[in-house]
């Protein structure tokens, strides 16, 4: 880390390791120790026009009023307080030895959540191992359907550079909303609309992004597979099928269009409710539009039936030769810098099939709850829990809140008292993003990037890797084997440590990525140029045999009704029932940011959206007060009318906290996807009333 003279001024190149697709490159402005200002660096082509506001709070998030500095612990009345680094690891030590002496390592849960990315997050797994084993999770909350669908289909996760998306002249946004979520794809959309391409986008809400574009098409959730089964059918019928891509480049695209002969705009308009001629004009934009992009969101395979939406969308570009051209594809993870992944593909969310040697278990991210309440031999009794926070983001809060109080005791590593801090027995103080090096990929740009380090901790705060050499001591585990695995707390050995990873590529030396941004080694700009896919028969799979037998799923794209949806509900006769839309916002990274006055400004409370078509028969006005309820829970909020939202549906972002009022999660079920591994929680109908 520089040396700081007084009263100057230095501008560092660092990066944004949040969970997001931007993964921006930034230059800091440091003056004497303390963080001045957030701009952009234009050596990364995909975010050359700098952070979001998120990204800008850092300012005050580093110093925030309510950050954590020092270690907590809970009192007799429920309250914390502060307690020395050596009393806390001293307990948390004696905890870990009795822990393993009586239950067995196992009895400890360790979850990490993707609040950052970063080599050195690695490091708590080499611990628990050394320690003598754990149980952790498999699965992920985010879009692990979607990427088995891809890998099934394409046999990798990866897509063209982002600003390929320029040359694209029908651009399908369907399910995403990046005007909100992934902003630096806005002007490589805006640059291709200029040279003039077609903009679509599919979703139940109009959103900002529908805002742009030529044409929204507004399915019911759930839906999605149907409408794009049917756009196949069409351009089978229609004879508007890529027919000499399909033969050199295609496995069961014969027996794929056999498949389709039911499944009509007609049949799929009684699905979706989207009318049948959208359906044929959807079809004759693909026939027609080439390069044809597609760029799917992550809350449409949060469903039950994702996996197989995800495969027939993928289908509509095989089918009409876009893949693997330029401005042509599919946009939906790049893992194209995940060269340091030992499985960079989803197979690694899967749940081992035996121990690797540290009898590790594993137990459902999308079941957390109930999985911890029925785990035996042994049964849980600690959790440890870094980046993440997963009262408020997993399914079914009120399940998870039970199984954490019914553990004996709780470690949450944290910057701020958030809704799984505030269960914890010990709060250790977290680092941010500025006070540790580490080196971070993406997956949506193929940038390699160092964090670097431009501010030293505030107060007692150690980043996590010092933490666990500490406990490492005190626990007496093996000296050299902690020393290979975790780096040493000076600025030296991290570089050190960090250096040792990024030997294999002499590109990417740390004072190469000090200066900014490396594309990945191998990256391909246009995905799939070289027509080169990994799966078992080398070709493009619409017939998978591998989804047949890996997740017992037809082995074609299929459409199948939602575990729970409004159909599915119908049979209960709940016809009061709406469903319960959750997406993310440009406020927050999930339930991050939320606490930060530059924030707080303008997202001050949890607000529901609604239909008025909903709202009339209900006596619901703009701005009553109304709750949400089903069998899992209820939460109260505010009501907006909003006309641009599907009827049949309400919508309220995720993230808030429970101190917040908006927990959407209290109304969720744990379950997984069709594929994957995911968590289905948008598979969540609910019913609406209104407060008197």
């Amino acid at each position: 880390m520089p040396e700081y003279d007084a009263g100057t001024v230095q501008q560092l190149t660092t990066a944004c390791p949040r969970n997001c697709y931007s993964t921006c490159t930034l230059r800091v402005e440091v003056e004497e120790g303390r963080l001045r200002r957030i701009l952009p660096h234009a050596g990364n082509r995909a975010t050359p026009e700098g952070a979001c506001l998120k990204g800008l709070s850092y300012v005050e998030r580093v110093v925030a009023p309510d950050r954590i500095l020092h270690p907590l612990r809970r009192a007799a009345d429920g309250r914390f307080q502060r307690v020395s680094w050596d009393a806390a690891l001293d307990e948390i030590a004696s905890r870990l030895r009795r822990l393993r002496d009586e239950h067995g390592a196992q009895a400890l849960l360790y979850y990490f959540g993707s609040g950052t990315k970063g080599l050195l997050n690695g490091v708590g797994a080499e611990f628990w191992r050394l320690y003598g084993g754990y149980t952790t999770t498999y699965g992920d909350l985010c879009w692990p359907a979607g990427l088995e669908a891809t890998r099934l289909t394409l046999g990798a996760n990866k897509h063209s550079a982002p600003w390929d998306l320029a040359r694209a002249r029908l651009i399908v946004v369907w399910g995403k909303n990046p005007a909100e979520t992934n902003i630096h794809q806005m002007p490589f959309i805006e640059e291709a609309q200029r040279a003039g391409a077609r903009l679509v986008v599919i979703d139940p809400r109009r959103t900002e992004s529908a805002e742009r574009a030529d044409l929204l098409v507004q399915p019911r959730p759930g839906s999605d597979a149907a409408l794009a089964l049917a756009i196949a059918h069409v351009l089978f019928r229609d004879a508007r099928v890529d027919r000499d891509f399909l033969q050199r480049h295609v496995l069961g695209w014969e027996r794929f269009a056999e498949s389709l002969h039911d499944c009509t705009p007609e049949w799929a308009e009684k699905i979706s409710e989207v009318p049948a001629r959208y359906v044929e004009r959807l079809a004759a934009l693909f026939a027609a539009g080439a390069p044809v992009t597609i760029c799917a969101g992550y809350g449409m395979q949060r469903y039950t039936n994702s996996g197989q939406t995800m495969r027939a969308i993928i289908a509509l570009l095989v089918l009409t030769g876009n893949i693997g051209k330029p401005g042509a594809g599919w946009v939906f993870a790049n893992l194209q810098s995940a060269i340091f992944d030992r499985v960079p593909d989803p197979i690694a969310f899967y749940p081992p099939a035996e121990p690797d040697g540290v009898a590790r278990v594993s137990i459902a991210t999308a079941r957390l709850g109930r999985d911890m309440l029925e785990t035996r031999n042994p049964p849980l009794k600690m959790i440890w829990v870094e980046r993440g926070n997963p009262v408020t983001q997993n399914p079914e809060t009120n399940t998870v809140l039970e199984a954490f109080r019914a553990l004996d005791f709780r470690v949450v590593v944290e910057q701020f008292l958030t809704d799984t801090a505030r269960e914890a027995d010990l709060v250790l103080p977290a680092k941010t993003m500025f006070e540790q090096s580490d080196v971070i990929g993406a997956y949506w740009h193929p940038y390699i990037q160092l964090k670097q380090k431009v501010l030293e901790p505030p107060g007692e705060v150690k980043p996590e890797s010092e933490v666990y050499r500490l406990l490492a001591e005190r626990l007496a585990l093996p000296h050299d084997a902690v020393a290979r695995a975790i780096p040493g707390s000076s600025d030296a050995e991290i570089d050190a440590w960090l250096g040792e990873r990024l030997a294999p590529w002499p590109e990417l030396s740390l004072q190469r990525l000090r200066e900014g941004p490396v594309l990945a080694p191998g990256h391909q700009e246009v995905a799939f140029s070289d027509q080169v896919f990994a799966t078992p028969s080398g070709k493009i799979e619409l017939w998978s045999e591998e989804a047949q037998r890996r997740w017992h799923a037809a082995p074609l794209p299929v459409w199948f009704e939602p575990e729970e949806s409004l159909r599915a509900q119908a049979a209960n006769a709940r016809r009061s029932a709406l469903h319960f839309l959750t997406p993310n916002t440009k406020d927050r990274i999930h339930s991050q940011f939320n606490n930060l006055e530059m924030i707080r400004a303008h997202s001050k409370r949890p607000v529901l959206h609604m239909s008025p078509v909903d709202a009339a028969p209900r006596g619901i006005r703009h701005a009553d007060r109304v709750r949400l309820l089903n069998a899992r829970g209820s939460l109260v909020a505010e009501a907006h009318l909003d006309f641009g939202l599907r009827a049949g549906c309400v919508s309220m972002t995720n993230g808030w906290w429970i101190s917040e009022g908006g927990t959407v999660n209290v109304l969720s079920l744990g379950r997984e996807t069709d594929m994957g591994h995911g968590a289905a929680f948008h598979d969540n109908v609910v019913d609406v009333e209104k407060l008197t």
